[in-house]
Formats: structure tokens, sequence, C-alpha cells
């Protein structure tokens, strides 16, 4: 049972969801406190996907709770409401508006809240465009501002949507395989990245690239079989013999 804090940001307790007969989470606890940064590795079918899933409303748990800042059950709330609430998404595969340039699809973020017909009449107001300046300066894209965001390469592409996310304030940010396809260089930029993102706000990260996890230099949760298999430093976790037969020597 994990002890409830009503400080803690996210909290999962006993959380189990079965798909035709296949558990995909077996009783999993797992706590993300407010301004952390989180990484989570594991074996394909270990449970991270379904537990994202379950934390932004996409799937309901068969049994357990799931806990926001305290007293909010994400269980009773749908997707949009769970958006709405601060809990931003990224998918491994970037989703940006390719044939817009890069301000422009950060604008269309920061209004996404305002509905189609509001949008299309609103202005930004200085405090937006600072707000956009501010988040440019943050995904390393300032220089590309003007450019569309069909000619950034695949992980600038992955920043911009990073981006997008920043711009709807989320208090909770979850990045699904952010440096798959990357350069060496983006890799280790998006770890700096992702490091100055969590000094305002909680991230947790899931990747297989451990090298970028060392960089990250952050507890670490490794699932496996729908549940914590060790939780601690890179070196802890890496060193577990039953991570090292589930995950690491495979």
């Amino acid at each position: 049972m994990t002890e409830k804090n009503p400080r803690t940001l996210l909290y999962l307790d006993g959380v189990s969801v079965s798909f035709d007969g296949f558990k995909a989470l077996n009783s999993l606890s797992f706590v993300v406190e407010p301004g952390e940064l989180r990484a989570i590795i594991g074996p394909n079918g270990a449970g991270k996907t379904t537990m994202m899933d379950i934390i932004t409303g996409k799937t309901r748990p068969d049994e357990g709770e799931v806990f926001f800042k305290g007293d909010i059950d994400l269980t009773k709330r749908d997707e949009a409401e769970i958006a709405q609430l601060g809990i931003g998404r990224k998918f491994q595969k970037p989703t940006v508006f390719e044939n817009h340039t890069v301000w422009d699809n950060l604008e269309l973020a920061l209004n996404r809240g305002r509905g189609v017909f509001a949008t299309l009449f609103y202005r930004l107001t200085g405090e937006d465009k600072r707000r956009i300046e501010e988040i440019l300066a943050t995904v390393r894209l300032t220089a590309r501002r003007d450019d569309l965001a069909a000619g950034l390469s695949h992980g600038q592409k992955q920043w911009l949507e990073i981006g997008m996310l920043l711009a709807q304030e989320p208090e909770l940010l979850l990045v699904d395989e952010p440096v798959a396809g990357m350069t060496d260089a983006e890799t280790a930029e998006t770890a700096i990245l992702l490091k100055d993102i969590a000094k305002t706000r909680s991230v947790v990260v899931v990747e297989h690239d451990m090298g970028f996890i060392r960089d990250l230099g952050v507890k670490v949760t490794c699932l496996a079989e729908g549940s914590v298999l060790a939780e601690g430093s890179i070196d802890f976790v890496s060193n577990d013999p039953k991570v090292i037969e589930n995950y690491l020597g495979r």
C-alpha cells in the first residue's frame, strides 16, 4: 500500500486492468511528487503505456485508486477533463501542424482552450507573445520561429510538440520515448531540456535509451508484468538482479 500524502501530485495505488484476460497492470502503485522528473523503463508489455492511458483517462482501471493533486479522482474524469486539470501527454510520434510555422503551432496550442470559433477571432496579448517567446527559448527553437514545422528535423519536431504541451501550462507532463530516432546531439540536448522543464512542473519520461536515462540523473522506476520491479537511482536499478533478468539482460 502506497502512503498517500496530500502534497503528492500523482498517486496510483493498487491499480489493475486486464484486456481479454491479459493483466496489463497488476496492483501497480506509483507516486510522483510536485516538481519531480521521473524516468520509467521496462520491457515491452510491462504496462508503461497502459499506466499513461490510466492517468490520462483513456483507459479505466478495473480496481485501484488514481488521484491528482491530493483529492482529484482521475478515474471519474474523461480525457478532456483530465487535460484541463493540468496533465499533458506527448506520444512517441510527433504530431505537429507541418504546414504552419513553429510560432503558429505554439499560438494554436496556447489558444486550444478557447474553442475553434473563439480562436479564429482571438488576438494575441502581449502576455501571450511573451509566453510563446519563452517557450521557443525553452525548446531551442527561437531561430526557427518563422520556419514551417515540416522543415524541422525529427528531434526539433519532438521539441516543438513538447513546447505545444507547455503552452497549455500542464502541472504534469507525460512524455513517451522522446529521443527515439534522434541524433546523439539532439538526445543529449533533450535531457537538458527536460531537466529545465522539470524546474517548474513534474515530468514523467518513458524511455528505452539507457544512456539518455543516465543523462537525466533522476529516480528510475522499472516496470515488469504490470507492476513495479525496482525503483531508485539508475545504478541501483540497473544492478538489480530482477531488472537484469527481466529487462537489461534481453
